[in-house]
């Protein structure tokens, strides 16, 4: 097969980007603070060799000069060439690795095909919604592979729509000028046999938080004629699960965004789920029902990420706190709260005491039922922890 243009040719690498201290670690990030100014400067996202500090050679991966992850090491290997047949060989694992190992095509077409650096790819993350791919760039070195990587997605899903796009805070961060094409029709995907609208392009993340799904399930378990508030409930995801998988007696879902509640509205009735769908901030909503004396036997709490700032944990954290009070405050005696964070900076630890803590404030005894997080298409290295980012606490309330 003939290696697509865009790959990266050798012949362009620059002689060594050095570092200030010897490698002593194999986690693909090296910080600006620990790397030698190289003159003259790659462009952002150049391919570089890295040598430390006493000369040795340590790997090769993305330089990128203006960003806090200066260098992000692809391999560790010197006869390992980073260029098409690379990128070629990592993505067709992650793939084989969802459709051989996982086998996720027996219960979904929507799952997460590469996974950044849980993937050995870092900067990258893909989504599969169907016939849709959706690409999301993290690092600049990504971003200018785009079109590689377009035609190395292809030839593993040749019949597949192809969008890619990065948040606007990456591309300022990693100095790259992101104009996204126009975003794909919505379209339909299935998963446990229901069916959910995927909007790229328009909404949070990729267009489906793919990364609840082994969640969804869980939860449904717990629903059987039951009443359910699902807060900060999205598209309605965890709230369609309740109700058509899990036959709940009563959903109501509750969202500030009026465009996703338009979209929950619609996978309710792609599954023919009788769900009441309320535009409100959770905070009012949930204090006018705790005086109203209303209490229900299954709590979702799912709220967006809070931070992508570490100086912010702590505020991050107070708002955690205040938003699980309150929906502790609404639990029926034995029933359960599943509480999630998909603040990557807050620790599982840290959710964990959160919640202790929410439970003493609110009067209320917590037993832990299970910790949770993404499902297997989200793989994360023991020695790369931040790509574990979720948290699913499944609690029971007295």
């Amino acid at each position: 097969m003939n290696k697509p243009s865009a790959y990266p040719a050798r012949a362009e690498l620059p002689a060594q980007v050095r570092l200030k201290i010897e490698r002593r670690s194999n986690h693909p990030w090296i910080y600006q603070k620990m790397v030698e100014k190289p003159e003259p400067k790659p462009k952002p996202g150049s391919i570089v060799d890295i040598i430390d500090r006493d000369g040795t050679w340590v790997g090769r991966g993305f330089y990128n000069g203006h960003s806090r992850i200066a260098l992000r090491v692809l391999t560790e290997d010197p006869d390992e060439a980073v260029d098409a047949d690379y990128f070629r060989h990592k993505i067709a694992t992650a793939i084989t690795l969802r459709r051989d190992l996982l086998q996720l095509d027996r219960v979904t077409d929507a799952y997460r095909l590469v996974h950044a650096e849980g993937d050995g790819l870092s900067g990258l993350v893909v989504d599969r919604f169907a016939n849709t791919l959706v690409v999301e760039f993290f690092s600049a070195g990504m971003f200018r592979l785009r079109e590689l990587i377009r035609e190395l997605l292809l030839e593993q899903f040749p019949e597949s729509l192809y969008y890619w796009f990065a948040e606007d805070h990456v591309a300022k961060q990693e100095s790259f000028d992101c104009h996204p094409p126009p975003p794909p029709e919505p379209g339909i995907i299935t998963e446990h046999g229901l069916r959910f609208r995927v909007e790229p392009g328009q909404g949070h993340k990729t267009g489906f938080f793919v990364d609840q799904r082994d969640n969804r399930k869980r939860l449904a378990e717990f629903c059987v004629g039951k009443s359910v508030l699902d807060l900060c409930c999205n598209t309605g995801g965890f709230g369609v699960y309740a109700k058509a998988l899990g036959g709940a007696d009563e959903v109501i879902g509750i969202d500030m965004d009026e465009a996703v509640i338009e979209v929950a509205k619609q996978n309710a009735q792609l599954n023919k789920a009788r769900i009441k769908f309320v535009q409100s901030d959770i905070f009012p909503w949930l204090r006018d029902a705790g005086n109203r004396g209303d209490q229900f036997d299954v709590v979702i709490l799912d709220p967006a990420k809070m931070t992508r700032d570490r100086e912010q944990i702590i505020p991050a954290l107070k708002k955690y706190l205040d938003m699980n009070k309150l929906a502790l405050s609404v639990v029926r005696p034995g029933g359960v709260l599943l509480s999630c964070s998909c603040t990557g900076l807050v620790s599982e630890e840290q959710f964990l005491d959160m919640i202790r803590r929410a439970a003493f404030y609110a009067n209320r005894t917590v037993q832990i039922l299970q910790v949770s997080g993404a499902g297997g298409d989200h793989p994360w290295l023991a020695h790369v922890p931040e790509s574990r980012y979720l948290k699913a606490a499944f609690c029971r309330v007295v």
